[in-house]
Protein backbone atom coordinates (compact mmCIF):
# COMPACT_ATOMS: atom_id res chain seq x y z
CA UNK A 1 0.00 0.00 0.00
CA UNK A 2 2.93 2.52 1.20
CA UNK A 3 4.81 1.57 -2.17
CA UNK A 4 1.84 2.39 -4.26
CA UNK A 5 1.25 5.79 -2.51
CA UNK A 6 5.49 6.64 -2.84
CA UNK A 7 4.40 6.17 -6.25
CA UNK A 8 1.80 7.70 -7.08
CA UNK A 9 3.62 10.98 -5.77
CA UNK A 10 6.85 9.91 -7.59
CA UNK A 11 5.44 10.14 -11.15
CA UNK A 12 3.73 13.31 -9.68
CA UNK A 13 7.10 15.31 -8.83
CA UNK A 14 9.83 13.02 -10.22
CA UNK A 15 10.88 15.93 -12.31
CA UNK A 16 10.68 18.90 -9.83
CA UNK A 17 14.12 19.81 -8.22
CA UNK A 18 14.15 22.12 -5.39
CA UNK A 19 15.30 25.81 -5.70
CA UNK A 20 15.83 28.19 -3.07
CA UNK A 21 13.77 31.60 -3.58
CA UNK A 22 15.56 34.95 -2.45
CA UNK A 23 13.97 37.11 0.22
CA UNK A 24 11.48 39.35 0.08
CA UNK A 25 7.28 40.04 0.58
CA UNK A 26 7.25 37.74 -2.01
CA UNK A 27 8.20 34.59 -0.36
CA UNK A 28 7.15 35.52 2.31
CA UNK A 29 3.59 34.20 0.84
CA UNK A 30 4.75 31.83 -2.32
CA UNK A 31 6.65 29.01 -2.20
CA UNK A 32 8.14 27.67 -5.81
CA UNK A 33 9.18 24.60 -7.12
CA UNK A 34 11.04 24.19 -10.35
CA UNK A 35 10.40 21.74 -12.66
CA UNK A 36 13.67 20.89 -14.55
CA UNK A 37 13.01 19.80 -17.25
CA UNK A 38 10.14 21.93 -18.81
CA UNK A 39 12.19 24.52 -16.96
CA UNK A 40 8.89 26.20 -15.66
CA UNK A 41 8.33 27.27 -11.75
CA UNK A 42 5.00 25.66 -10.04
CA UNK A 43 4.04 28.67 -7.50
CA UNK A 44 2.32 27.67 -4.48
CA UNK A 45 0.35 30.57 -2.21
CA UNK A 46 1.13 29.44 1.51
CA UNK A 47 -1.51 28.93 3.81
CA UNK A 48 -2.48 32.94 5.92
CA UNK A 49 -1.34 30.73 9.52
CA UNK A 50 1.92 30.45 8.19
CA UNK A 51 2.33 34.20 6.94
CA UNK A 52 1.20 35.87 10.76
CA UNK A 53 3.59 37.72 12.45
CA UNK A 54 4.23 36.08 15.45
CA UNK A 55 5.76 39.66 16.65
CA UNK A 56 1.95 40.67 17.55
CA UNK A 57 1.03 37.33 18.94
CA UNK A 58 3.78 37.86 21.73
CA UNK A 59 2.60 40.84 22.82
CA UNK A 60 -0.69 39.14 24.24
CA UNK A 61 -1.57 38.93 27.37
CA UNK A 62 -1.20 34.57 27.17
CA UNK A 63 2.16 34.97 25.91
CA UNK A 64 3.55 37.87 27.82
CA UNK A 65 1.93 36.30 31.12
CA UNK A 66 3.25 33.00 30.40
CA UNK A 67 6.05 32.43 27.82
CA UNK A 68 9.21 33.21 27.83
CA UNK A 69 12.54 32.47 25.82
CA UNK A 70 14.42 29.68 27.37
CA UNK A 71 17.72 31.35 27.61
CA UNK A 72 19.32 27.80 29.21
CA UNK A 73 18.05 25.87 25.80
CA UNK A 74 21.79 24.56 23.65
CA UNK A 75 20.44 25.69 20.54
CA UNK A 76 21.49 28.36 17.97
CA UNK A 77 19.73 30.44 15.15
CA UNK A 78 22.38 27.88 12.40
CA UNK A 79 19.45 25.07 10.85
CA UNK A 80 20.34 21.80 10.34
CA UNK A 81 19.66 20.15 7.21
CA UNK A 82 19.50 16.56 5.81
CA UNK A 83 19.00 14.53 2.81
CA UNK A 84 15.59 13.39 1.41
CA UNK A 85 16.09 9.74 2.86
CA UNK A 86 16.09 11.31 6.19
CA UNK A 87 13.17 13.33 5.90
CA UNK A 88 11.21 10.41 4.47
CA UNK A 89 12.13 8.32 7.17
CA UNK A 90 11.86 10.76 10.40
CA UNK A 91 8.30 11.23 8.57
CA UNK A 92 7.18 7.21 8.60
CA UNK A 93 8.19 7.07 11.95
CA UNK A 94 5.32 9.47 13.36
CA UNK A 95 2.98 7.03 15.10
CA UNK A 96 -0.07 8.39 12.88
CA UNK A 97 -3.42 7.01 11.09
CA UNK A 98 -2.80 9.61 8.38
CA UNK A 99 -0.23 8.91 5.62
CA UNK A 100 2.64 11.45 5.98
CA UNK A 101 4.13 11.30 2.59
CA UNK A 102 7.57 13.33 1.64
CA UNK A 103 8.01 14.85 -1.82
CA UNK A 104 9.53 18.53 -2.93
CA UNK A 105 6.64 20.35 -1.70
CA UNK A 106 6.56 18.89 1.62
CA UNK A 107 10.72 19.78 2.11
CA UNK A 108 9.82 23.60 0.61
CA UNK A 109 7.67 23.90 3.58
CA UNK A 110 9.71 22.15 6.11
CA UNK A 111 12.76 24.68 4.71
CA UNK A 112 10.18 27.75 5.40
CA UNK A 113 9.12 26.35 9.49
CA UNK A 114 12.67 25.77 9.53
CA UNK A 115 14.24 28.53 8.50
CA UNK A 116 12.22 31.82 8.23
CA UNK A 117 9.51 30.94 10.55
CA UNK A 118 12.17 29.47 13.28
CA UNK A 119 11.05 31.91 15.93
CA UNK A 120 7.20 31.73 14.93
CA UNK A 121 7.73 28.12 15.55
CA UNK A 122 9.00 28.65 19.31
CA UNK A 123 6.20 30.57 20.49
CA UNK A 124 3.69 27.84 18.66
CA UNK A 125 5.61 24.98 20.57
CA UNK A 126 5.09 27.65 23.69
CA UNK A 127 1.35 28.25 23.14
CA UNK A 128 0.65 24.55 22.35
CA UNK A 129 1.08 23.53 26.29
CA UNK A 130 -2.15 25.32 26.22
CA UNK A 131 -3.91 24.73 23.08
CA UNK A 132 -3.02 21.40 21.96
CA UNK A 133 -4.88 19.36 24.94
CA UNK A 134 -8.28 21.44 24.28
CA UNK A 135 -7.77 20.32 20.56
CA UNK A 136 -6.78 17.01 21.43
CA UNK A 137 -9.62 16.51 23.83
CA UNK A 138 -12.65 17.27 21.15
CA UNK A 139 -10.81 15.71 18.17
CA UNK A 140 -10.35 12.18 20.73
CA UNK A 141 -14.35 12.54 21.23
CA UNK A 142 -15.15 12.37 17.91
CA UNK A 143 -12.61 9.25 17.11
CA UNK A 144 -10.66 11.09 14.69
CA UNK A 145 -6.32 10.97 14.07
CA UNK A 146 -5.42 13.35 16.80
CA UNK A 147 -2.41 14.71 14.16
CA UNK A 148 -4.76 16.65 13.29
CA UNK A 149 -4.42 18.80 16.51
CA UNK A 150 -1.79 20.18 14.01
CA UNK A 151 -4.29 21.89 11.70
CA UNK A 152 -4.41 24.76 13.45
CA UNK A 153 -0.92 25.23 13.44
CA UNK A 154 -1.26 25.50 9.68
CA UNK A 155 -4.65 27.59 9.65
CA UNK A 156 -4.01 29.91 12.33
CA UNK A 157 -0.47 29.56 13.38
CA UNK A 158 -1.99 29.17 16.97
CA UNK A 159 -3.29 32.69 17.18
CA UNK A 160 -7.08 32.33 18.49
CA UNK A 161 -8.04 35.72 17.01
CA UNK A 162 -6.68 35.28 14.24
CA UNK A 163 -8.67 37.04 11.20
CA UNK A 164 -7.81 35.95 7.19
CA UNK A 165 -8.37 38.34 4.39
CA UNK A 166 -11.23 36.14 3.29
CA UNK A 167 -13.32 36.53 6.98
CA UNK A 168 -12.22 33.43 8.56
CA UNK A 169 -11.41 33.56 11.81
CA UNK A 170 -10.08 31.79 14.95
CA UNK A 171 -8.05 28.78 15.35
CA UNK A 172 -9.46 26.94 13.26
CA UNK A 173 -10.37 29.90 10.78
CA UNK A 174 -14.49 28.93 10.32
CA UNK A 175 -16.15 30.96 7.58
CA UNK A 176 -19.31 32.40 8.90
CA UNK A 177 -21.93 29.98 7.32
CA UNK A 178 -20.04 27.44 8.08
CA UNK A 179 -19.85 28.33 11.86
CA UNK A 180 -23.23 29.09 12.15
CA UNK A 181 -24.07 25.17 10.45
CA UNK A 182 -22.33 23.69 13.35
CA UNK A 183 -24.22 25.94 16.07
CA UNK A 184 -21.42 28.63 16.52
CA UNK A 185 -22.92 31.98 17.66
CA UNK A 186 -22.33 34.75 15.85
CA UNK A 187 -23.71 38.49 16.66
CA UNK A 188 -22.74 42.14 17.22
CA UNK A 189 -21.35 41.19 20.57
CA UNK A 190 -20.12 37.15 20.38
CA UNK A 191 -18.00 35.41 17.96
CA UNK A 192 -17.84 31.92 19.10
CA UNK A 193 -14.89 31.14 16.05
CA UNK A 194 -12.91 32.40 18.53
CA UNK A 195 -13.88 30.40 21.33
CA UNK A 196 -10.96 27.96 21.33
CA UNK A 197 -13.52 25.02 23.32
CA UNK A 198 -16.33 25.88 21.11
CA UNK A 199 -14.55 26.22 17.97
CA UNK A 200 -12.37 22.97 18.17
CA UNK A 201 -15.52 20.71 18.94
CA UNK A 202 -17.27 22.15 15.87
CA UNK A 203 -13.82 21.69 13.88
CA UNK A 204 -13.80 18.22 14.95
CA UNK A 205 -17.70 17.79 13.94
CA UNK A 206 -16.67 19.03 10.50
CA UNK A 207 -13.71 17.03 9.94
CA UNK A 208 -15.80 13.95 10.78
CA UNK A 209 -18.41 15.10 8.23
CA UNK A 210 -15.74 15.59 5.57
CA UNK A 211 -14.40 12.29 6.38
CA UNK A 212 -17.76 10.49 5.88
CA UNK A 213 -17.96 12.07 2.45
CA UNK A 214 -14.67 11.69 1.26
CA UNK A 215 -13.00 8.80 3.11
CA UNK A 216 -9.71 10.01 2.61
CA UNK A 217 -7.87 12.10 5.23
CA UNK A 218 -6.34 14.40 2.04
CA UNK A 219 -9.43 14.92 0.35
CA UNK A 220 -10.92 16.36 3.89
CA UNK A 221 -7.71 18.72 4.65
CA UNK A 222 -8.51 19.48 0.91
CA UNK A 223 -11.69 20.42 1.80
CA UNK A 224 -11.70 21.88 4.79
CA UNK A 225 -9.32 24.62 3.22
CA UNK A 226 -11.41 24.59 -0.53
CA UNK A 227 -14.76 23.87 0.64
CA UNK A 228 -16.27 20.38 -0.51
CA UNK A 229 -17.74 22.10 -3.85
CA UNK A 230 -13.85 22.40 -5.07
CA UNK A 231 -12.85 19.05 -4.10
CA UNK A 232 -15.90 17.49 -5.62
CA UNK A 233 -15.15 19.37 -8.76
CA UNK A 234 -11.84 18.10 -8.94
CA UNK A 235 -13.05 14.45 -8.57
CA UNK A 236 -15.40 15.09 -11.59
CA UNK A 237 -12.59 16.62 -13.76
CA UNK A 238 -10.36 13.20 -13.28
CA UNK A 239 -13.32 11.25 -14.08
CA UNK A 240 -13.75 10.01 -10.01
CA UNK A 241 -10.60 9.81 -8.61
CA UNK A 242 -11.02 9.87 -5.06
CA UNK A 243 -7.05 10.07 -4.75
CA UNK A 244 -5.63 13.61 -3.47
CA UNK A 245 -2.18 13.13 -5.24
CA UNK A 246 -3.97 12.42 -8.53
CA UNK A 247 -6.83 15.07 -8.20
CA UNK A 248 -3.96 17.45 -7.37
CA UNK A 249 -3.48 19.54 -10.39
CA UNK A 250 -7.45 20.28 -10.38
CA UNK A 251 -7.03 21.84 -6.93
CA UNK A 252 -6.81 25.51 -5.89
CA UNK A 253 -3.48 27.37 -6.05
CA UNK A 254 -3.59 27.27 -1.95
CA UNK A 255 -5.03 23.95 -1.49
CA UNK A 256 -2.06 21.94 -3.20
CA UNK A 257 0.16 23.71 -1.34
CA UNK A 258 -2.40 23.06 1.94
CA UNK A 259 -1.64 19.40 2.74
CA UNK A 260 1.96 19.26 1.89
CA UNK A 261 1.97 22.58 4.52
CA UNK A 262 0.02 20.07 6.91
CA UNK A 263 2.70 17.30 6.51
CA UNK A 264 5.54 19.86 7.15
CA UNK A 265 3.68 21.27 10.44
CA UNK A 266 3.46 17.81 11.76
CA UNK A 267 7.40 17.41 11.00
CA UNK A 268 8.62 19.99 12.64
CA UNK A 269 6.26 20.28 15.77
CA UNK A 270 8.00 16.57 16.58
CA UNK A 271 11.37 17.14 14.91
CA UNK A 272 11.93 20.58 15.98
CA UNK A 273 15.30 20.22 17.97
CA UNK A 274 17.22 17.89 15.09
CA UNK A 275 16.70 21.67 13.42
CA UNK A 276 17.89 24.05 16.56
CA UNK A 277 14.62 24.97 17.43
CA UNK A 278 14.22 25.70 21.17
CA UNK A 279 10.21 25.86 22.65
CA UNK A 280 9.34 29.25 24.30
CA UNK A 281 9.15 27.96 27.90
CA UNK A 282 5.33 27.66 29.61
CA UNK A 283 5.44 29.52 33.16
CA UNK A 284 3.21 27.12 34.63
CA UNK A 285 0.11 25.19 33.26
CA UNK A 286 -2.73 27.77 32.51
CA UNK A 287 -5.32 26.08 35.20
CA UNK A 288 -8.99 27.57 33.96
CA UNK A 289 -13.05 26.76 34.54
CA UNK A 290 -15.61 27.64 32.90
CA UNK A 291 -18.68 28.83 34.87
CA UNK A 292 -22.38 29.92 32.79
CA UNK A 293 -23.43 33.73 32.73
CA UNK A 294 -27.27 34.00 32.80
CA UNK A 295 -27.44 38.00 33.08
CA UNK A 296 -26.03 40.42 31.13
CA UNK A 297 -22.19 40.77 32.88
CA UNK A 298 -19.27 42.97 32.31
CA UNK A 299 -15.79 41.66 32.53
CA UNK A 300 -14.42 44.93 34.57
CA UNK A 301 -17.15 43.84 37.28
CA UNK A 302 -15.57 39.97 37.45
CA UNK A 303 -12.07 41.66 37.56
CA UNK A 304 -12.73 43.51 40.47
CA UNK A 305 -14.45 41.57 42.60
CA UNK A 306 -12.46 38.10 42.00
CA UNK A 307 -9.29 40.19 41.74
CA UNK A 308 -7.88 38.86 38.74
CA UNK A 309 -6.32 41.07 35.53
CA UNK A 310 -8.82 42.11 33.00
CA UNK A 311 -6.21 41.07 30.93
CA UNK A 312 -6.58 37.71 31.87
CA UNK A 313 -10.35 37.86 31.42
CA UNK A 314 -10.31 39.03 27.84
CA UNK A 315 -7.57 36.89 26.75
CA UNK A 316 -9.44 33.84 28.22
CA UNK A 317 -12.35 34.49 27.05
CA UNK A 318 -11.63 36.01 22.72
CA UNK A 319 -14.79 35.24 21.78
CA UNK A 320 -16.09 38.14 23.07
CA UNK A 321 -16.12 41.30 20.75
CA UNK A 322 -16.26 43.93 23.95
CA UNK A 323 -16.30 43.71 27.71
CA UNK A 324 -19.66 42.94 27.31
CA UNK A 325 -20.77 39.13 28.45
CA UNK A 326 -24.35 38.83 26.98
CA UNK A 327 -26.10 36.10 29.02
CA UNK A 328 -30.29 37.08 28.85
CA UNK A 329 -30.96 35.55 25.64
CA UNK A 330 -29.20 32.71 26.22
CA UNK A 331 -26.71 31.36 28.88
CA UNK A 332 -23.16 32.32 27.92
CA UNK A 333 -19.77 30.72 28.99
CA UNK A 334 -17.22 32.75 31.13
CA UNK A 335 -13.50 31.19 31.48
CA UNK A 336 -11.11 32.37 34.11
CA UNK A 337 -8.43 31.40 36.00
CA UNK A 338 -9.06 28.31 38.34
CA UNK A 339 -8.47 30.44 41.45
CA UNK A 340 -11.14 32.78 40.30
CA UNK A 341 -13.47 30.50 39.62
CA UNK A 342 -14.47 30.48 43.61
CA UNK A 343 -14.83 33.49 44.47
CA UNK A 344 -16.86 34.53 41.26
CA UNK A 345 -19.04 31.34 42.29
CA UNK A 346 -19.20 32.88 46.12
CA UNK A 347 -19.86 36.29 45.08
CA UNK A 348 -22.11 35.84 42.02
CA UNK A 349 -25.12 38.18 43.13
CA UNK A 350 -22.66 40.84 44.34
CA UNK A 351 -20.30 40.73 40.98
CA UNK A 352 -23.49 41.01 39.06
CA UNK A 353 -25.13 43.90 41.03
CA UNK A 354 -21.40 45.80 41.60
CA UNK A 355 -21.42 49.07 39.49
CA UNK A 356 -24.03 47.94 37.43
CA UNK A 357 -25.99 51.14 36.55
CA UNK A 358 -22.46 52.27 35.64
CA UNK A 359 -21.02 49.75 33.59
CA UNK A 360 -24.07 48.72 31.31
CA UNK A 361 -25.26 51.64 30.93
CA UNK A 362 -28.27 50.32 27.88
CA UNK A 363 -31.98 51.99 28.59
CA UNK A 364 -34.37 49.26 28.39
CA UNK A 365 -37.19 51.92 28.30
CA UNK A 366 -37.99 55.01 27.45
CA UNK A 367 -40.97 57.32 27.44
CA UNK A 368 -41.30 59.94 24.64
CA UNK A 369 -43.29 63.11 25.99
CA UNK A 370 -46.55 64.36 24.33
CA UNK A 371 -46.01 67.70 23.19
CA UNK A 372 -47.90 69.26 20.64
CA UNK A 373 -46.16 69.61 17.44
CA UNK A 374 -45.65 73.54 16.50
CA UNK A 375 -47.99 74.81 14.29
CA UNK A 376 -45.92 75.98 10.85
CA UNK A 377 -46.50 79.87 10.16
CA UNK A 378 -45.12 81.63 7.15
CA UNK A 379 -43.05 84.64 8.00
CA UNK A 380 -43.52 87.54 5.32
CA UNK A 381 -40.70 89.38 6.03
CA UNK A 382 -38.18 85.88 6.02
CA UNK A 383 -39.73 85.47 2.71
CA UNK A 384 -39.12 89.13 1.52
CA UNK A 385 -35.51 88.41 3.11
CA UNK A 386 -35.18 85.50 0.39
CA UNK A 387 -36.18 87.79 -2.51
CA UNK A 388 -33.72 90.17 -1.70
CA UNK A 389 -31.04 88.21 -2.16
CA UNK A 390 -32.22 86.76 -5.35
CA UNK A 391 -30.91 88.09 -8.29
CA UNK A 392 -32.97 90.25 -10.22
CA UNK A 393 -34.81 90.03 -14.07
CA UNK A 394 -37.58 91.05 -15.75
CA UNK A 395 -39.96 88.12 -14.74
CA UNK A 396 -39.05 89.08 -11.29
CA UNK A 397 -39.99 92.73 -11.67
CA UNK A 398 -42.78 92.19 -13.44
CA UNK A 399 -44.09 89.76 -10.62
CA UNK A 400 -43.45 92.84 -7.89
CA UNK A 401 -45.80 95.20 -9.95
CA UNK A 402 -48.62 92.75 -9.92
CA UNK A 403 -48.08 91.82 -6.56
CA UNK A 404 -48.24 96.01 -5.29
CA UNK A 405 -51.26 96.40 -7.50
CA UNK A 406 -53.55 93.56 -5.84
CA UNK A 407 -51.60 94.16 -2.44
CA UNK A 408 -54.43 96.88 -2.13
CA UNK A 409 -57.51 94.51 -2.78
CA UNK A 410 -56.08 92.45 -0.44
CA UNK A 411 -55.60 94.70 2.43
CA UNK A 412 -59.75 95.01 3.32
CA UNK A 413 -60.05 91.64 2.96
CA UNK A 414 -57.13 90.74 5.35
CA UNK A 415 -58.37 93.02 7.76
CA UNK A 416 -61.62 91.01 8.18
CA UNK A 417 -60.09 87.80 8.15
CA UNK A 418 -58.00 88.62 11.14
CA UNK A 419 -61.11 90.05 13.08
CA UNK A 420 -62.74 86.56 12.41
CA UNK A 421 -59.53 84.59 13.49
CA UNK A 422 -59.21 86.53 16.76
CA UNK A 423 -62.69 85.46 18.02
CA UNK A 424 -62.06 81.78 16.67
CA UNK A 425 -58.67 81.88 18.84
CA UNK A 426 -59.82 82.62 21.97
CA UNK A 427 -62.55 79.90 21.88
CA UNK A 428 -59.31 77.45 20.94
CA UNK A 429 -57.24 78.82 23.28
CA UNK A 430 -59.44 77.82 25.96
CA UNK A 431 -60.32 74.25 25.14
CA UNK A 432 -56.31 73.87 24.27
CA UNK A 433 -55.43 74.95 28.06
CA UNK A 434 -57.35 72.62 29.70
CA UNK A 435 -56.56 69.49 27.04
CA UNK A 436 -52.94 70.49 27.73
CA UNK A 437 -53.48 70.38 31.17
CA UNK A 438 -55.77 67.05 31.46
CA UNK A 439 -52.39 65.36 29.65
CA UNK A 440 -49.60 66.92 31.84
CA UNK A 441 -51.58 65.53 34.90
CA UNK A 442 -52.23 61.97 33.23
CA UNK A 443 -48.34 61.90 32.61
CA UNK A 444 -47.03 63.06 35.62
CA UNK A 445 -49.29 60.51 37.34
CA UNK A 446 -47.81 57.50 34.69
CA UNK A 447 -44.33 58.96 36.08
CA UNK A 448 -44.81 59.07 39.34
CA UNK A 449 -45.17 54.98 39.56
CA UNK A 450 -44.34 51.68 37.67
CA UNK A 451 -45.75 48.25 36.87
CA UNK A 452 -43.62 45.65 37.99
CA UNK A 453 -42.52 42.96 35.27
CA UNK A 454 -41.57 39.39 35.39
CA UNK A 455 -37.80 39.17 35.86
CA UNK A 456 -37.32 42.58 36.58
CA UNK A 457 -35.11 43.76 39.86
CA UNK A 458 -34.91 46.92 42.19
CA UNK A 459 -32.01 47.28 39.95
CA UNK A 460 -33.32 47.75 37.00
CA UNK A 461 -36.83 49.92 38.17
CA UNK A 462 -34.15 52.16 39.44
CA UNK A 463 -32.35 52.31 36.49
CA UNK A 464 -34.86 52.92 33.77
CA UNK A 465 -36.17 55.54 36.04
CA UNK A 466 -33.59 57.83 36.91
CA UNK A 467 -33.06 57.07 40.38
CA UNK A 468 -31.52 54.83 43.36
CA UNK A 469 -32.26 51.34 44.90
CA UNK A 470 -32.39 52.94 48.05
CA UNK A 471 -35.12 55.67 47.10
CA UNK A 472 -36.73 53.35 45.74
CA UNK A 473 -36.79 51.00 49.11
CA UNK A 474 -37.56 54.21 51.04
CA UNK A 475 -40.32 55.29 49.00
CA UNK A 476 -42.15 52.07 48.79
CA UNK A 477 -41.06 50.73 52.86
CA UNK A 478 -39.36 48.10 51.32
CA UNK A 479 -37.15 46.07 53.64
CA UNK A 480 -35.61 43.49 51.47
CA UNK A 481 -35.27 43.45 47.74
CA UNK A 482 -38.02 40.74 46.41
CA UNK A 483 -40.92 41.92 44.68
CA UNK A 484 -43.56 40.47 42.45
CA UNK A 485 -44.68 40.98 38.95
CA UNK A 486 -47.63 43.25 38.99
CA UNK A 487 -46.42 45.13 42.08
CA UNK A 488 -47.09 49.13 42.01
CA UNK A 489 -44.32 50.98 42.86
CA UNK A 490 -43.64 55.04 43.59
CA UNK A 491 -40.37 56.23 41.93
CA UNK A 492 -40.88 59.85 41.84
Amino acid sequence: MLKNIMNKINKIFLTLALTVLPAGLTAQSEITVHDSITNRDEVFNIPEGMSNNESAQLQKWLAKKFLYVDTTAMTSSYNVTYGPEVYRERLQRLPYKMEMPYNPIVQKFIDRYTEELRNKVSYMLGAGNYYIPIFEAALDAYGLPLELKYLPVVESGLDPTAISHAGAAGLWQFMITTARRYDLKINSLVDERMDPYKASWAAAKYLKDLYDIYGDWNLVLAAYNAGPQQVSKAIRRTGGERDYWKIYPYLPNETRGYVPAFIAANYVMNYYCDHNIAPMKSRYPILTDTVLIDRTLHMQQVAELCKVDIEAVRALNPQYKTDIIPGLSALSSLTLPQEAIGKFLDLRDSVYSYRAEELLTQRTEVEVDEIEAPRTTRSRSSRADRQETMPSNSRESRAEVRSHKSSKRHSKAAERDDRRSNSKSSKRKGRHSNAEHSKKSKRAERNSSTTVKKGDTLSDIAKRNNTTVEKLKKKNKISGTTIKPGQKLKVK
